[in-house]
């Protein structure tokens, strides 16, 4: 029988995974308004990809009957997913499996201390972007990393990291995704609020005009990766490993745009929350300076209040 995915979502990790899943299992793209069924892909190779997805939208799912999932990917933004959940939580079995692809570490422990059922996380490297309502392109093969905060969904991680990279993208189930969130986590708030705040792409860190404010930032997370048993992927447990890591992602995407970069250029709320507050409150925690980080997260919150509709 195949397996059923669906996908809460439509944004570019979704309609990826959408566009992935749909040749080898039956998948289902979730959203708040209705997408065309007919939906494009543009590979890494340039290639152009036609597809017909199954599209639906919250409401359609909470008057139509359908079949359980296997597995409920949630592919919102961080601050979203929540929410997401709760507006289809009435219409899939309680047991059912979870997989979040938030970035940062906000919804992660949320939504596994919460939900009865399993509950995996994924952290990825793979680069996609939307173009429209009907395009998403593919713009680098990466890596995803599966597992389970408390360790106990080790077989179902194993098993969903085989379909995926079946799909062609490659996954491996780890026993440490806490560790790998957490690294994630670490790079993303040396990177996205400097680019954000200064409209810049990410290699431009580099510069002397901005390399001085990165090597602030490296300086308070080091501290707390420290203090919350977090190592880098490789190097040792201190400052200059972190800093060494920053500069390689740094040089690996020089041309890429942040995602949070691309929320403030449209005017969309932005993941701060999630990248920037589980840093300050485990500095807060451990008694740890967090100054550097306090300044991003309220500069980041000046430019967002800049647009947010007014009541």
């Amino acid at each position: 029988m195949t397996t059923s995915h669906w996908i809460l979502g439509p944004g570019a990790i979704g309609r990826l995974l959408a566009h992935s899943l749909s040749p080898i299992a039956a998948v289902t793209l979730i959203g708040r308004r209705a997408l065309t069924e007919q939906q494009w892909l543009a590979t890494p190779e340039g290639e152009q990809r036609s597809q017909l997805l199954n599209t639906f939208t919250v409401a359609q799912l909470a008057s139509e009957k359908h079949a359980p999932p296997a597995f409920v990917h949630i592919t919102t933004k961080a601050m979203a997913a929540e929410a997401a959940l709760e507006g289809i939580a009435s219409v899939i079995p309680p047991s059912t499996p979870l997989v979040l692809w938030q970035n940062g570490y906000l919804a992660q422990p949320r939504i596994t201390q919460a939900w009865t059922g399993p509950v995996l996380c994924a952290t990825t490297t793979e680069g996609a972007y939307v173009t429209d309502d009907n395009g998403v392109v593919h713009a680098g093969r990466g890596a995803t990393f599966i597992g389970d905060l408390h360790h106990q969904h080790g077989a179902l991680s194993q098993s969903l990291a085989e379909t995926l990279t079946q799909a062609g993208l490659a996954t491996t189930a780890v026993a440490d995704i806490r560790q790998r969130l957490w690294q994630k986590l670490a790079i993303n708030a040396a990177i996205n609020p400097l680019v954000a705040l200064h409209g810049v792409r990410n290699g431009e860190l580099s510069s002397q005009a901005y390399s001085g404010r990165v090597q602030e930032v490296v300086k308070e997370v080091a501290a707390i990766m420290q203090a919350e048993g977090i190592k880098p992927p490789k190097g040792r447990q201190d400052e200059a490993a972190w800093l060494v890591l920053v500069w390689q992602v740094v040089k690996n995407t020089a041309h890429n745009k942040a995602s949070m970069l691309q929320d403030i250029e449209a005017k969309r709320p932005t993941e701060r929350g999630a990248i920037l507050r589980p840093l300050i409150e485990s500095a807060q925690r451990h008694s740890l300076p967090y100054g550097v980080l306090q300044a991003l997260d309220t500069d980041i919150a000046t430019l967002e209040n800049r647009y947010a509709p007014r009541h």
